[in-house]
């Protein structure tokens, strides 16, 4: 019988590596608490409407991405591909969006697209979000921004370049459409078939083609922040007086329009060139139509996701050294049933007291007992005995080579002995 493996485009997280990935999270956690965030989680899945209108029936994600089903209600139900929308979907339902403004939030949790698997790129994939309700100042998109940047610097992760872009808004936008438009139909035979597409729908996505032919159009096609209204222009000259005051290096990058339908004027994208050709490790922007796009009142929005495995990547390649997983302060031998069950009272009492404590649970020899302790890396080891039962003491051996002290059999002492 054959064994049955893992879906296509999945990993298996192994115990090894679930220290690099709980550093992480808690250098996030802590990260957006010092900048006001609450933390927020939400369904696995959600109804299909919610990311069809939310993330926009043009975008690659709704048209080619998403794990969409009928459940036995025959309600259509989709695996979230993003968090965004959830978020939304969440303060409208719950009344948050009523509530004290601005409101800021984050969420890490995994997510679901259906698209081919390659380094940097996964079918389920793991995002730190955050999201700023109820501010149309430049300030909250900064505050996104920095936010993402003090997370690069806490972790340590070098050579992090942000890119920045404005988009325009729904009154300047369609003035720039209509020139882009024209343009891309004069260049038409050298655009991509996607693209062709693309230019029916969404033509800002033909800017973000990775096509060598597509590039070479798009680098000559007009530019979004050439053709900004007054307001879209002072808002991203503000917004760039900021991170300059800041200390937030940026490049502006015309060709940052990111591959969602609602983002409107603010687009942004930290990218490490050293992690591979999926590079863009964090990706955001405003979108102030959202919420009201699905059901709620007019409020302004910023936000980004950042991607937890490209971080890894970025991490490992800065040579960041993560914080080991924690070993056993000690692990108890026993020999014979007496000492068997001495060593697993012991063992647990010391749990009790705060003390990382093993013992044997598999019956086997002295000798093999070390080698496991050796192997788990435990930092003492206390071997019980008849000899060791009747006398009620036991050597505490330093498995680095600090020694031996003896101890008496009491959880008390033992814990003494370890923490010394």
């Amino acid at each position: 019988m054959s064994t049955i493996q893992r879906p296509y485009g999945t990993f298996d997280i192994l115990p090894e590596e679930v220290g690099t990935w709980q550093y992480i999270e808690s250098v996030v956690r802590d990260t957006a608490k010092r900048y006001g965030f609450g933390e927020i989680r939400f369904p696995t899945f959600e109804a299909t409407e919610l990311f069809s209108r939310g993330v926009g029936d043009t975008s690659d994600i709704v048209q080619k991405e998403m794990y969409t089903f009928n459940d036995r209600d025959k309600r259509t139900l989709t695996l979230r591909p993003e968090g965004t929308a959830c978020v939304v979907r969440s303060i409208i339902e719950n009344g948050l969006v009523f509530g004290a403004m601005p409101l800021k939030l984050f969420y890490i949790a995994n997510f679901f697209r259906h698209e081919k698997a390659q380094k940097g790129r996964s079918r389920e994939f793991w995002q730190f979000g955050c999201e700023i309700f109820g501010s149309s100042g430049a300030e909250a998109d900064a505050t996104a921004i920095l936010l993402a940047k003090a997370v690069f610097d806490k972790l340590g992760i070098k050579g992090v370049a942000l890119h920045l872009n404005s988009i325009g808004c729904p009154e300047c936008r369609p003035a720039y459409r209509e020139k882009l438009v024209a343009y891309l139909n004069e260049n038409i035979a050298s655009l991509c078939p996607t693209c062709v597409e693309r230019m029916k729908t969404n033509p800002l996505r033909v800017l973000d083609c990775k096509n060598e032919s597509c590039r070479a159009v798009s680098e000559r096609a007009p530019k979004s922040a050439e053709h900004l209204c007054g307001e879209c222009e002072r808002h991203f000259s503000a917004l760039r007086g900021l991170l300059d005051d800041n200390g937030a290096d940026y490049i502006v990058d015309t060709s940052i329009v990111r591959g969602l339908d609602y983002y409107t004027r603010t687009v942004f994208e930290f990218i490490d060139p050293t992690i591979g050709a999926q590079s863009t490790i964090c990706g955001g922007g405003r979108y102030s139509g959202l919420v009201s796009e699905l059901g709620g009142p007019e409020t302004d929005a910023v936000g980004f996701g950042m991607g937890i495995t490209r971080l890894i990547a970025a991490l490992e390649n800065s040579g960041v050294q993560v914080p080991k997983n924690a070993v056993p302060d000690i692990y108890i031998a026993p020999l014979g049933e007496k000492a068997k069950i001495k060593a697993f009272s012991l063992a647990q009492k010391l749990r009790g007291l705060g003390v990382y404590a093993e013992t044997d649970l598999c019956g086997r020899s002295l000798k093999a007992q070390m080698k496991y302790a050796d192997k788990i890396g435990a930092k003492h080891n206390l071997v019980i005995g008849d000899n060791e039962l009747e006398t009620g003491q036991s050597s505490l051996k330093s498995m680095s080579g600090g020694g031996t002290v003896l101890v008496g059999l009491d959880a008390d002492e033992v814990l003494r002995a370890v923490k010394e």
